[in-house]
């Protein structure tokens, strides 16, 4: 496969993943187990598969997050739920979440089975070196329901396809809010007001990084990308794209169709049922 349609298939297959960050059901697990509701239910479930780590590393494999918001809410959530019972509870929350928008007859269904058996097969290409978060999702054991089975695949690939950017966001010499603040401005993926109260950056914060990519000739005077933030952008991207590839090429052109096509419909009805909140991406 050509790494440009990998890196398409990864993008079109990220909601089927990202879903668990806003469903209502997130929170309602992952506090019955002990944590506070809202940023720590994000990032314990997520970042429980490392264990008990500290604010350092999440903040360091997160990227995009102002450390003091990691800091509020790690390693304190560890002293309320332990990394497994957390894990235990974020499954469940992705059960009952997808149970609740796609139906049981989609979630029992032979394509279910077929896409979560593409995705693994994929997902077990994934090299660990330098991917910490991949590695850590590797290592827990498989659920074995086939909807579970496919949220956990693409939850690895995800998380493989994002430490291959956090490398290539490290190179580029963007920190964790200049690079938000260049993607945001690619009218693609986060609007800025989301993606600034989200990541925990303040008003100054943000307009401090415009500034600096602004003399470093990425942003323009008004904030849009110049020719030059385009270019660096694109390449990025392009680069995620390349070193998220491996698994896709491992999987095949056919099953990655496979994947794609039956992946791809059960975005449509996540979407249509409402999984992410308006005011989050943008529309273009």
């Amino acid at each position: 496969m050509d790494h440009r349609d990998s890196g398409r298939l990864a993008r079109g297959l990220e909601p089927l993943h990202a879903m668990a960050y806003f469903a209502a059901e997130t929170d309602e697990h992952l506090t019955a187990a002990g944590l506070k509701p809202g940023r720590m239910t994000y990032f314990a479930g997520r970042a429980a598969p490392m264990g008990a780590v500290g604010a350092g590393v999440v903040t360091a494999t997160f990227y995009s997050f102002h450390p003091g918001l990691v800091a509020r809410h790690v390693p304190a959530a560890w002293s309320l739920a332990d990394p497994a019972t957390i894990v235990t509870a974020r499954f469940a929350a992705v059960d009952a979440a997808l149970r609740r928008m796609l139906g049981d007859d989609v979630v029992a269904s032979a394509d279910m089975a077929e896409a979560a058996r593409l995705a693994r097969r994929a997902s077990e290409a994934c090299a660990v070196e330098a991917r910490p978060l991949a590695a850590a999702h590797l290592d827990l054991d498989w659920p074995s329901e086939p909807h579970l089975v496919l949220w956990h695949a693409l939850s690895i690939l995800r998380e493989h396809r994002g430490d291959g950017h956090v490398t290539r966001l490290l190179d580029a010499g963007l920190d964790g809010c200049e690079s938000l603040v260049s993607y945001t401005a690619t009218g693609r993926g986060f609007v800025a007001p989301f993606a600034m109260t989200s990541r925990g950056w303040s008003q100054e914060e943000w307009d401090a990084a415009a500034r600096r990519l602004s003399s470093r000739g990425v942003l323009d005077p008004g904030g849009a990308l110049t020719d030059t933030g385009k270019g660096l952008r694109k390449t990025i991207e392009d680069d995620t794209d390349r070193l998220g590839a491996a698994p896709w090429a491992h999987l095949g052109a056919e099953g990655a169709a496979r994947l794609g096509g039956i992946g791809g419909r059960l975005v449509q009805a996540l979407l249509a049922a409402g999984c992410f909140p308006d005011g989050v991406f943008a529309t273009r």
